[in-house]
Formats: C-alpha cells, structure tokens, sequence
C-alpha cells in the first residue's frame, strides 16, 4: 500500500500505486503484483470436429489474429491452464480418455510444450488459477463422475500435484479469476448434469477447503474468466437448458459477494478460453466452435470488442497470458 503525502493540505492516503509527494512521483508502483498476467495471451488445445494440438498466442494491446506458438504432446480437449506469467502449464483433458498429464511452455518463447508431470487423477474439463508460486488444479470429471479436488503445483518446478483441499461441492466445467492472494471458482456441473450458482474461493498460499464466495445471477457452466487482480469478469457460459449465451458478469475479488451484470460479448459462445488479460484488458477465446476472440476492458462494464480471430473454431481450449 502506497502513502500520497500533501504538505500544502497536510493530506495523506493511503492506495495502491506509485507514492506521490506534492504531486511529484518519488517511489516505485508498489500495487500488489498479479501473477498469471501479462502482455501475451496463450491457447492451447480444444476441438472442433477432433481434438488439437496447436498452441497459439496473441498480443493483448494489439488487436490481430492469433499467431501458431508451437503443440502440445498430443492433441487434446478440455485442458486447464494457469501461469505465474513467465511459465504456463496445461493440465489433464482428454485424447481419447482423460489425462492426467501435465505440461508447459515458457511464455515469452515459442515452441512445442514439455512434460512437466502428473495430476493426481485422470480429468478433463478441470479449473486451472495461480499465484505467485502455486498454480491450482480444482475439479473436473464428466458427466456422472465430477470431482471436487483441489490440487496444487509449484509452477518454477516440474513434479506432480499435491492435495491442497476440496471445493465446496464438486463440479467440472468452472471458471476461475486469481488476485495476489485468492482463487476463486465460479459455477459449473455437478453429477447428474445439474448445473450451479456457486462461487467459492481458497487462499492460495494456504492449503485447504474452499469458502462460500457468494452466487452468480443463475446457474451454470462452461464459463471462463479473466481478472486485473480487483475485479473477476466471467463469460462465454453456458446456462442450464445447455445453451450458448453472450452474457458476461463480474466479482470483486476481495469482497465477498454474488455476481453482477458487467455487459455482453459480440456473440453467443459457450466452453472458451479465458485466464487471459494485462492487468487492463481481459480476452476471452469465445468458444462454441468459432475462432472470436473477444475483448473487454476490467474495470469498464459494458459490451466486449472483436479482437481477431483464433487459427481454427474450437471449442474448450485453455488459456492463460504472460510475458
């Protein structure tokens, strides 16, 4: 937390940001950091009529067509990703049968994708957030077999995952926004397809269950996320009759809550790609097997822009940014 001093009005504040004395800026920017965060954003995997492999990436500031990074092992639907904004990591999904593999990049270098080791069970469509350190894998499953593990890695160093907790209640399908401290988990379906409302957050350095964070304007599933480290916008969701909506809402991490309108994607889309932002814009890879990329500015509500376009229609690739 920062100090603005006054010496005029004997004025002094507290807030994130550079220190200012006298309206002169004397000390660094001493805003939290958000890992996870950063100039690049990453897709990687999906499918449209069969899984992929490809790994592409855009510029987050610059709106264009996504550029090829490299591949994954295997082609491979319904990832999850996270970052600590300089690796990225891709965990579980399924080629055929669910994986329990994982495997990552470095960010700012392209090329194909390295084993990095094994989650604690074979999923797919699983959450992926991170901090600093840790990234967390949360759920997953099919169908009549979800899962309500949490588990962790240590993103600078390969190995597999640990038990960090459960989630509140078990579900695949969910979406995932991350500040300095907390991973918050948004909706998803549980077994027996029934879909839900529910967010609920853990504190990332701290292994655990997951707490009650508060409800989403209705139920559902196939969302994704992306954050600033302030506030969580969440799109490219699925309601509960299974169809594609363009709606988009949004949290305030630090404040437990329920969800709030924010505003709408340029077009129906269900099972994208989000974890992608720089801290000003966030990206969602729409999904429902087009190749929109849509962009949103965090702090503004309102509708999202056309940023470019994927290399192919996909439907639940992973993503995640970084630099």
């Amino acid at each position: 937390m920062a100090l603005t001093i006054n010496h005029q009005t004997n004025d002094i504040s507290n807030a994130t940001g550079t220190i200012i004395v006298n309206g002169v800026a004397v000390g660094g920017d001493n805003t939290p950091p958000v890992f996870g965060l950063g100039s690049r954003s990453v897709f990687g995997g999906g499918r449209s009529s069969s899984s992929t492999d490809v790994i592409e990436y855009i510029t987050v500031a610059t709106p264009g067509n996504a550029t090829d990074f490299g591949n994954l092992l295997a082609a491979t639907k319904a990832p999850a990703g996270l970052s600590n904004s300089t690796r990225g990591v891709f965990g579980g999904g399924n080629s055929g049968s669910n994986l329990n593999v994982m495997q990552y990049i470095t960010i700012a270098t392209t090329g194909n994708a390295t084993d990095f080791g094994d989650l604690l069970g074979a999923a797919m469509q699983v959450a992926g957030a991170s901090g600093e350190t840790r990234g967390l894998f949360a759920g997953g499953g099919f169908d009549h077999n979800t899962q309500d593990v949490i588990q962790y890695i240590t993103i600078a160093t390969a190995g597999n995952a640990t038990d960090f907790g459960n989630m509140s209640v078990g579900r695949n399908n969910s979406a995932t926004c991350v500040n300095v401290t907390r991973a918050v988990f948004c909706t998803g379906k549980g077994n027996s397809f029934a879909t839900s409302n529910v967010i609920d957050y853990v504190t990332v350095a701290t292994a655990g269950n997951a707490t009650d964070f508060g409800d989403t304007i209705a139920n559902y599933y196939g969302a994704s996320g992306t954050t600033d480290g302030v506030r969580g916008v969440f799109g490219s969701i699925m309601d509960s009759g299974g169809s594609a909506t363009n709606t988009m809402e949004y949290i305030t991490i630090d404040t437990t809550g329920n969800g709030t309108d924010f505003g709408n994607l340029t077009r129906t889309a269900k099972q994208g790609a989000g974890g992608n932002g720089d801290g000003t814009y966030g990206i969602f890879g729409v999904g429902d097997l087009t190749n929109v990329i849509n962009r949103i500015t965090i702090q503004t509500a309102g509708n999202a822009t056309d940023f470019g376009n994927l290399t192919a229609t996909l439907l639940e690739p992973a993503g995640f940014s970084g630099t």
